[in-house]
């Protein structure tokens, strides 16, 4: 029997699975382009709608110019309400319209692309993802809540939207109409203005507290407290779209986990079906392994390949979210039910005097 040593060359190799490498993911760049677009798109709403507000305030003096319906995309309760409106009687209310269709875009984005809506559109959104990044490079990680506090946590905004819609439940399509017809209703939109115009310390300190907390712990408006946002998770059960993994193709590197800033076990799921789900893509772009993770359709029998055939590419999915915003805007605008159109006279008389406004409940 031979004795001679065993030498590198006369080892066993173990022959390791090929596994090839994709370029360099560009779908955060893409995101961030549609979410700085629509920033830009609230700034200049709200700018319009602050020197309109000016206008009445000083008696008619100063610039002139028209109400921006789109502002009433930050009413999500006079959404909720003349959404109920619509389905019970089939009639678009007359009073803030657009806020009943911005929330039926924003719904449908969901029911199509997962919570969408949330990481590509929402400004709020953007703020504290991009605060959660600040954090990330002040303290060199990410700071997230343990698991056993995190879930309860969690349930807090579903809480928040279970009021909104037994209150909203509670009161018929003829009285949600003349809620809407008072004053307050009238001109809710003002109110809100007034509120980060006009805030009180205790606002002050609270919103403080919230943008101080997002900077250490992510998403700690989205995650824990926006009710808009449990709404578009509930929406988002229905979604044809999801994040997959190719468990042939993937190395289980388990970096798509560690890039997910709603802390899923993507490395440990065939299929997203989580309504935590933003459709953000990060984890996605965090692999870099070929057909190992994809934002798709189902499947079917190609799951198996390398590539899947139905994946969204982000062009596609920025054209989708925008897309279908667009089109129920445009839909709006071409029925006349985008503007709310109330005379100028009444403007005259209620806008200087918002804040003497109170709700009609609290008579």
């Amino acid at each position: 029997m031979s004795t001679q040593p065993v030498t590198a060359t006369t080892q066993t190799r173990v022959k390791k699975p090929f596994v090839r490498r994709v370029a360099p993911d560009r779908s955060q760049r893409t995101r961030l382009a549609v979410q700085l677009a629509f920033a830009a798109l609230n700034v200049w709403l709200g700018a319009q709608f602050y020197l309109w507000v000016r206008f009445y305030e000083r008696g008619g003096e100063g610039l002139a110019v028209p109400r921006p319906a789109g502002v009433e995309g930050w009413l999500p309760i006079a959404g909720l309400m003349n959404l109920k409106v619509l389905l019970f009687t089939g009639h678009v209310p007359a009073i803030h319209p657009a806020a009943l269709f911005l929330l039926i875009a924003f719904l449908a984005i969901s029911a199509i692309a997962k919570k969408a809506f949330c990481s590509w559109l929402c400004p709020v959104g953007t703020v504290s993802e991009y605060l959660g990044k600040l954090g990330q490079k002040i303290f060199g990680r990410r700071l997230r809540v343990p698991r056993w506090l995190d879930i309860p946590l969690r349930g807090l905004r579903y809480v928040l939207l279970g009021m909104f819609v037994v209150l909203i439940g509670s009161m018929t399509a003829a009285s949600l109409n003349e809620f809407m017809g008072t004053p307050y209703g009238l001109i809710v939109d003002v109110k809100m203005l007034n509120f980060f115009r006009h805030m009180g310390e205790t606002s002050v300190i609270v919103i403080a507290a919230l943008t101080v907390l997002t900077v250490v712990v992510e998403n700690v408006w989205c995650r824990y407290l926006c009710p808009y946002g449990a709404l578009m998770g509930l929406a988002s059960l229905v979604s044809p779209l999801k994040i997959r993994r190719n468990v042939e193709a993937c190395i289980d590197c388990g970096k798509c986990a560690k890039a997910c800033p709603a802390s899923l076990k993507v490395d440990k799921l065939v299929q997203i079906r989580s309504i935590e789900c933003t459709a953000c893509m990060e984890c996605v772009a965090s692999c870099q392994t070929e057909g190992a993770l994809q934002f798709s359709l189902a499947p079917g029998r190609e799951a198996v390949q390398p590539r899947y055939r139905r994946a969204v590419t982000p062009l596609a999915m920025a054209a989708l979210v925008c897309g279908i915003f667009l089109a129920v805007v445009l839909f709006a605008r071409a029925t006349n039910h985008w503007q709310t159109n109330v005379p100028a006279g009444m403007y005259e008389q209620l806008v200087p005097i918002a804040d003497q406004a109170s709700h009609p409940g609290m008579h």
